[in-house]
């Protein structure tokens, strides 16, 4: 699946089109209705920003930090999120590492106790993520060495409406 998303990615990253209008319907009832497109949606949506530079407190195109990059993903479709990986974290519904799906957060430790960083899960053990000052945007693995070891949790915002609401 990952590669049939990073061809349509390259196929309309050649197109000078605006980005797609949200789907009908709240995002909510759209979600529960057809989980797939909508976590599909959020993956394609994350992954038309890589490259996009590393901003502290960004929340838009001019820029991202870790949760900024939710915030603007999943505002595009309608769902308001909390704005720090943390909140996004507590309004998340928890799942596990097997059950991850497109479109879902996953969550890091990556200074002392408390959640810190959070990616777009992509599928095939992959994120999308804003990772730090000086870099952009960027595709990994949540086998690469460091997230290993700092991964905290999975979690789905926008499926089941626990702790999110739809955007006016």
């Amino acid at each position: 699946m990952f590669a049939v998303i990073l061809s349509l990615l390259t196929l309309l990253g050649g197109c000078a089109t605006a980005p797609l209008p949200p789907p009908s319907g709240s995002a909510p009832e759209l979600a529960n209705a057809i989980p797939y497109r909508f976590g599909e949606e959020v993956v394609v949506r994350a992954m038309a920003q890589i490259g996009t530079p590393y901003r502290y407190g960004g929340a838009d195109l001019g820029g991202f930090d870790c949760s900024g990059l939710v915030f603007h993903v999943y505002g595009e479709l309608g769902v308001a999120t909390p704005r720090t990986a943390a909140a996004q974290f507590e309004a998340s519904e928890r799942v596990s590492r097997s059950e991850l799906r497109p479109g879902d957060l996953v969550f890091f430790r990556t200074s002392g106790q408390r959640i810190s960083h959070v990616g777009i899960y992509a599928g095939e053990g992959r994120f999308v993520h804003a990772p730090q000052t000086g870099r952009n945007v960027e595709l990994r693995s949540l086998d690469d060495d460091y997230y290993a070891a700092t991964y905290a949790g999975s979690g789905r915002l926008g499926r089941s409406g626990t702790g999110v609401a739809s955007a006016p």
